[in-house]
């Protein structure tokens, strides 16, 4: 990995319809250390049609949304399309890059307006052929979720990505569950894709907490994103599954650490642990002895500090005589036999 990861802040629903709310959560991922600030552009007709029952009527009873309709938990989720000039704005003024997820072909038009920077792709869309050839005409960087999708399906992303335009695409290995589980994330498929697909990979994580993310790393993540809130406690389409600011700040830190130490294969002794060669063993006369005296198991130890000869020569000094007068404590060395 040549540069340090990448975090994306997804606001989505849990500015809770305020405004206010809205800057205040790029406000405080901005002071948390995040790269990026991700919002969702759609509207409720413009994702799904208003329509209670059926299929568009969500009754799983372990949905987090059970009760809604598609329509109605849209309505409560999107942005106001006439906020994101200002959300835009407060991540310019806070130093971070504000990008979003279009779910249709006017979200695409409307955001290439506001010089969105990077696209995103959502894991409910990855199979969206037609609106993925749209975002990709843009020349715009992607970063796709690859949620629920199949080699095929996502070989079919890729293709499209690179046929129309599409330069720089990065893969996020997605859980769609919420909250999704660390037992069912898979983090092992993250080398898999980026040497498939040759290309950016990283992680769009919906567990609780941050170990997930941070061993992403381990495995060759260049991007984490993760839902945002300014606490749970206060609700929003998303919260249950978002980290509060303090996990943030922790995950920046610890995904940093975790990067820097990947490091390089190394094996010996790096410069770092050279002052802690002297506490290694090695091998010391233990008891006092005169010139002509035989080493033996009774006078010859393996012990610490480091000083002396390697152990691995304990057998070699055995019935060895020494050729001068010897301090017990004295680290052995080949000119005293």
């Amino acid at each position: 990995m040549s540069s340090k990861p990448f975090i994306i802040a997804e606001i989505s629903g849990n500015h809770n319809q305020s405004l206010e709310r809205a800057l205040k959560i790029v406000d405080v991922a901005a002071d948390c250390g995040v790269d990026a600030i991700k919002i969702q552009t759609y509207t409720a007709d413009t994702i799904t049609i208003d329509k209670n029952d059926g299929e568009f009527f969500i009754k799983d009873k372990n949905n987090l949304w059970k009760g809604e309709s598609l329509y109605s938990l849209y309505q409560k989720a999107y942005t106001p399309w006439e906020w994101h000039k200002a959300i835009f704005d407060k991540a310019k003024e806070k130093g971070i890059i504000c990008f979003s997820t279009p779910f249709d072909f006017s979200a695409v038009d409307f955001l290439e307006e506001l010089g969105n920077p990077i696209y995103k792709i959502a894991s409910f869309e990855n199979i969206d052929l037609p609106l993925i050839k749209k975002i990709s005409q843009t020349g715009k960087p992607i970063i796709a979720s690859t949620g629920m999708a199949s080699i095929a399906e996502l070989s079919e992303l890729v293709d499209t990505v690179k046929g129309n335009g599409g330069k720089d695409l990065t893969l996020l290995k997605c859980t769609s569950s919420y909250p999704a589980t660390p037992e069912g994330t898979n983090l092992m498929t993250i080398p898999h894709m980026q040497k498939l697909f040759n290309c950016n990979v990283g992680i769009s994580d919906h567990t609780l907490g941050i170990g997930v993310a941070v061993a992403s790393i381990a495995l060759g993540a260049t991007v984490i994103e993760k839902h945002f809130t300014l606490s749970r406690a206060e609700g929003g389409v998303d919260s249950a599954f978002s980290l509060e600011p303090q996990e943030m700040k922790q995950l920046v830190k610890e995904a940093h650490s975790a990067y820097l130490a990947l490091g390089n294969i190394t094996y010996g002794v790096s410069e770092q642990e050279k002052k802690s060669l002297q506490f290694r063993r090695s091998l010391y006369i233990v008891e006092d002895m005169k010139a002509g005296d035989i080493i033996t198991e009774k006078n010859l130890r393996s012990i610490r500090p480091g000083l002396g000869l390697a152990p691995k020569y304990y057998d070699i000094l055995l019935g060895k005589r020494i050729k001068y007068d010897i301090k017990r404590g004295t680290a052995t060395s080949w000119d005293m036999i």
